[in-house]
């Protein structure tokens, strides 16, 4: 699916996500209202393929996703979960999605407002930044269901809090508020409930200035940056910054410098 500029909510028949393009960035609001957001299955899906619509989209330069007004959510659809057996989760690809998420070429900010938990304390650990009203919890309370997290949240979580905060939320399921979280470098801003989606779209339109090349590679170049030693990742990011070179925009946004103007970035 290839969406368009004047793409909206309308132009597909989703069931358990709303999508709104606002500007240069895509809006993708969770829509499980009755269950908290539950992730099913089906909503990853929905999630995946709404991503998947814009990816070659230069229209479309970053992603936000939110959720209600009292949750972001709950996290898996336990229901859902109940009714599988162990084949069944270990060859299912839902958990893929999480992935599929955090390896997303254009940047896609998190917006937080009540709570996320579980899964949806993931999904917004594979998002490039989150931000997140005062008021609202996170946690991995999978422990209290016999479980564990499974999508992310025992990997991603002591990368950012540290090795002993990641383990006392993981064994305790105790959710966290958003100061402290903030303070632990697990998400970016903390604003009043009603300004947290107006903030991120702040951020996102500032993102949207800049060259989408140059966005991509650096977001690229971090996140391998994430995965290999020192050495590997500065020799990746060496590459990147002599390839840049290459672009239109970046010869623009030198000329723009030195013509002391705004430069006008096309993508290419």
């Amino acid at each position: 699916m290839y969406v368009s500029a004047d793409f909206t909510a309308k132009d597909v028949a989703y069931q358990n996500i709303v999508t709104e393009l606002r500007g240069a960035t895509l809006v993708i609001r969770l829509n499980r209202p009755d269950v908290r957001n539950a992730l099913s299955s089906a909503l990853m899906r929905e999630l995946g393929d709404a991503l998947a619509g814009c990816e070659m989209n230069p229209d479309i330069r970053v992603v936000v996703i939110t959720g209600g007004q009292h949750f972001f959510s709950a996290g898996a659809d336990i229901r859902e979960m109940s009714e599988r057996s162990v084949a069944d989760m270990y060859l299912s690809a839902v958990s893929d999605l999480w992935s599929s998420v955090s390896r997303y070429p254009k940047p896609i900010i998190a917006a937080i407002n009540g709570f996320a938990y579980g899964g949806g304390l993931e999904l917004a650990m594979a998002c490039d930044m989150i931000v997140c009203a005062e008021d609202a919890k996170l946690g991995q309370p999978e422990i209290k269901l016999g479980i564990i997290p499974g999508a992310g949240g025992t990997q991603r979580l002591p990368r950012v809090v540290g090795k002993h905060k990641a383990m006392e939320m993981v064994l305790t399921g105790e959710p966290i508020g958003a100061r402290e979280a903030k303070e632990l470098g697990l998400v970016n801003r903390v604003v009043p409930p009603e300004a947290v989606l107006e903030e991120a779209l702040r951020i996102a339109a500032a993102i949207a200035e800049r060259a989408p090349v140059a966005v991509r590679a650096a977001k690229e170049a971090v996140l391998r940056g994430l995965e290999v030693d020192l050495e590997s990742g500065l020799a990746y990011e060496k590459r990147l910054f002599a390839l840049l070179f290459a672009t239109e925009d970046s010869r623009e946004g030198l000329r723009a410098f030195l013509e002391k103007r705004e430069p006008q970035y096309k993508g290419r």
